[in-house]
């Protein structure tokens, strides 16, 4: 009666009247001290002295601390102890914490932290992925090589060959909550930590660690975010363990949160890289054989790099089956902020690769890209049943501008040369499902892409559209228009396998009321309202009956990070279980009370059936109560069937693959490189959507954070290494003006192959990828300009449009 359902977000209506509590909201005890940090001017250089004289004279000031001050662990890294919470001896980045200021206020201590004076005898900073190679600065031995097949035969002996790179920036989060803390003593040296984190029990262990502490005595509550985007995986760390260093040596309890400035020159962003590419292919546009090199910068310390640049490795084959391919994965270290996770954690970098491949062997073959993109894809697996086909929920329009009138034409293919020989296998054939895998050796048995590009392709009339974008070209010099049409098969699970668990606590009160538990956190995404429905639907009780409460390490231990998009998945099927335990604890006890078989207990409509008889929910936790029935529980899942051996880069380390395509139009101005999203149309598979409402959220909401990626957003350091976009009027996230004029979004109908909650599917991520889309698209429009092709670097910014048009003008 619950899952399935598309309901609002259980705390929308505290959302957008403001009276929703994050952290910097917690009504503070009296005596609360506020913490900030003194900052580096420098990105590389041995700190030789500090002088702290004027930050600990200025007012509100109650004291400074220094690394030297620190009782136990100085790190917050979330990997390899590499990243000190106050600097020692050198500093590795412009915005590295070197001391932290105590004061009676926020604005106190931020003004105290700009007094200090260190001494930096400073060197030349390493800045860029092409510095890094020639410094041999990197976080392992070498590169990192995962092979399949033979690529080096297979695009030597192929017919036709393209190679290029192209350039993908970096991303700042950009959560509308900062990062924020709040520590708490208590009796005999305890900690309780309110953070505004996507893991609390990163928190918990990093705090205890500097506190010199067993985690048991550290509790770690987390109600709500105000958005997270992987920015508040690890980010967090260091604001947690100075307050709780902070509070230990006063005594009191210690406050903490960046300014926006602060917070984009402080924290990690998403990886940038430069990916490399060489391919070999037919006439058809059938890859033979391709390799790529990714170039990654990750900052100064490790953070999440390794498994960020693995599945960017990972994700290197998005929706084709590549049977040769090389991929070289190069893991570069910068004076610059340690890259960390970020929406789609190196996936979105990697399914760049191979979209570009795509394009460009098109653009080489005067082919529709959308004609190679379906010639390389992996074949679809049967259909269950009845062909799939969108879902009840209608496509959402926001705007009423009508489709363009027209735009483009398949370009003549010309004459087919002959194939050529291939001293390797032969390539797959499109329909052969049976045994088609991964470069990594993963049997791909759930590919639905083939039935859902038809059916989005229909619905956009893309045909239609891209000859009148043709049209429409030839008959305009300036405005140009481009449209394009990509998939996406993103990986669901985390690649540490023993991330891949969850568990829950579930209590049903006496008068019938439930408070669910669990360690996901909510960051906007509508996690609580999901896990609400999922123990409804175990009850047979409406969401009013229900309360999911704050996150909290006390009552949930050794949680993973809300994150991989398996929140719902992991979190979902422990409430269930837990749910599931107490409804059968109760079941057999109404069955023996009332004398009937327990499977005539049925749990519905807020009320339950026994046999003959019907009682209220509350009468029956009453009943179960009287008699000593336990009513709590807890719930446990793990992943099933996972095994990853990341060094050799074989295995299975996803569960499934949720799939979604996405159409989008554009049209560029070719004398200033200005561009606007025209339209855009999305199919995405959810599986059987436990909330309809909230999933079609999160698709426009990935969508647009994606496609901002790739265009508005850019992030640009300095040769000092000096962040400069490190506010909102230097940063250009996507405004409501940027969305499409025309976006029509709907849910492929489909339960999910593999045995996940109610047959739902992970939507956190996956839609973020179909914002490579407009990076397409727009390429596309600048390949109206002339016969070069565009090599449009991301993100593609008007000027960079403007380079491209020029480039493929003069050739």
């Amino acid at each position: 009666m619950s899952v399935g359902k598309p309901l609002p977000h259980d705390t929308a209506a505290l959302h957008v009247t403001g009276a929703a509590r994050y952290v910097d909201d917690i009504p503070t005890p009296a005596g609360t001290l506020h913490l900030a940090f003194g900052l580096s001017p420098v990105a590389r250089g041995a700190l030789t002295a500090m002088d702290l004289s004027a930050v600990r004279a200025a007012p509100g000031v109650v004291t400074v601390l220094t690394a030297d001050d620190l009782p136990f662990a100085n790190d917050v890294s979330p990997s390899v102890h590499d990243e000190p919470l106050l600097a020692t001896d050198r500093v590795h980045y412009v915005g590295q914490p070197l001391f932290l200021v105590v004061a009676t206020s926020h604005l106190a201590a931020r003004t105290a932290a700009r007094l200090g004076t260190p001494e930096i005898a400073e060197e030349t900073p390493i800045l860029t992925v092409d510095e890094a190679l020639a410094a041999d600065s990197r976080f392992e031995d070498g590169p990192v090589i995962w092979t399949k097949g033979q690529a080096e035969v297979a695009i030597t002996t192929a017919p036709r060959v393209v190679q290029g790179q192209i350039e993908v920036g970096g991303q700042e989060h950009f959560y509308l909550e900062g990062q924020a803390a709040l520590a708490l003593p208590q009796d005999g040296g305890e900690m309780v930590v309110h953070s505004s984190t996507q893991h609390p029990t990163e928190i918990q262990h990093k705090v205890a660690e500097a506190l010199g502490l067993p985690m048991r005595d550290v509790r770690v509550e987390t109600r709500r975010m105000g958005g997270g985007f992987g920015g508040k995986e690890s980010q967090g760390n260091a604001l947690a363990v100075a307050c709780a260093v902070a509070a230990r040596a006063t005594g009191r309890p210690c406050k903490m949160r960046y300014d926006r400035d602060d917070d984009m020159v402080i924290t990690g962003k998403r990886h940038d890289l430069r990916i490399e590419y060489r391919a070999g292919f037919d006439e058809t546009g059938r890859l033979l054989g391709v390799e790529f090199r990714h170039l990654i910068r990750c900052g100064w310390a490790q953070d999440l790099s390794l498994p960020v640049a693995d599945r960017a490795m990972l994700h290197a084959d998005n929706a084709y089956l590549l049977d040769h391919v090389r991929i070289e994965s190069h893991r570069l270290k910068t004076n610059t902020c340690s890259a960390t996770a970020f929406r789609g954690f190196g996936g979105p970098q990697g399914m760049v690769g191979i979209e570009r491949v795509m394009d460009h062997i098109a653009h080489d073959l005067g082919l529709d890209p959308l004609t190679v993109r379906r010639v390389n894809y992996y074949a679809d697996a049967p259909a269950a049943g009845a062909e799939g086909g969108p879902s009840a929920p209608p496509q959402h329009s926001q705007g009423n501008v009508a489709p363009p009138e027209d735009i483009s034409k398949t370009k003549e293919s010309g004459d087919l040369a002959s194939r050529g020989a291939l001293d390797v296998p032969e390539p797959h054939v499109v329909g052969e499902a049976e045994g088609q895998t991964t470069p990594y050796g993963m049997a791909v048995t759930d590919f639905i892409l083939n039935r859902m590009t038809d059916d989005l392709a229909a619905r956009c009339e893309y045909d239609a559209r891209r000859a009148r974008v043709a049209e429409w070209n030839a008959g305009n010099p300036l405005l140009k228009r481009g449209i394009a049409l990509t998939p996406v098969k993103f990986g669901i699970s985390f690649t540490l396998t023993h991330l891949n668990q969850a568990g829950a606590l579930v209590h049903v009160y006496q008068d019938g009321s439930v408070q669910v538990n669990h360690g996901g956190t909510e960051m906007g995404q509508g996690l609580y309202q999901k896990m609400a429905q999922v123990a409804g639907e175990s009850f047979g009780l409406g969401l009013e009956a229900i309360k999911v409460t704050a996150t909290d390490t006390g009552k949930v231990p050794n949680t993973s990070a809300t994150a991989a998009s398996s929140g719902s998945d992991l979190n979902g099927m422990a409430v269930k279980r837990a749910c599931d335990a107490i409804r059968e604890r109760m079941a057999d006890c109404l069955a023996g009370l009332y004398q009937v078989p327990v499977e005539d207990v049925v749990f519905a409509e807020n009320r339950v059936r026994i046999g003959a008889e019907e009682i209220s929910f509350p009468r029956a936790a009453q009943l179960a109560y009287e008699n000593r029935v336990s009513l709590s529980a807890t719930g446990f899942y793990k992943t099933p069937d996972l095994a990853w051996d990341r060094k050799a880069g074989t295995g299975r380390p996803f569960f499934y693959f949720a799939h979604g395509a996405a159409c989008t139009e554009v049209v560029i101005d070719t004398l200033t490189g200005e561009y606007r999203i025209l339209r855009t149309d999305i199919l995405h598979d959810v599986g059987r959507s436990l909330n309809p409402a909230l999933d079609i959220g999160q698709i426009e909401g990935g969508y647009v954070q994606g496609a901002g990626w790739l265009t508005t957003e850019e992030l640009v350091w300095d040769d000092k290494g000096r962040l400069r976009t490190h506010a909102p009027s230097t940063y250009k996230i996507p405004a409501c003006g940027d969305r499409p004029e025309v976006f029509n979004v709907a849910l492929w109908d489909g339960e999910n192959a593999a045995e996940t909650i109610y047959r739902s599917k992970a939507v956190g991520e996956p839609p973020f990828m179909l914002g490579i889309s407009a990076l397409m698209a727009l390429s596309d429009a600048v390949g109206a300009c002339g016969a070069a092709y565009p090599a449009l670097d991301a993100p593609a910014t008007p000027e960079q449009v403007l380079a491209a048009v020029r480039r493929v003008r003069h050739g």
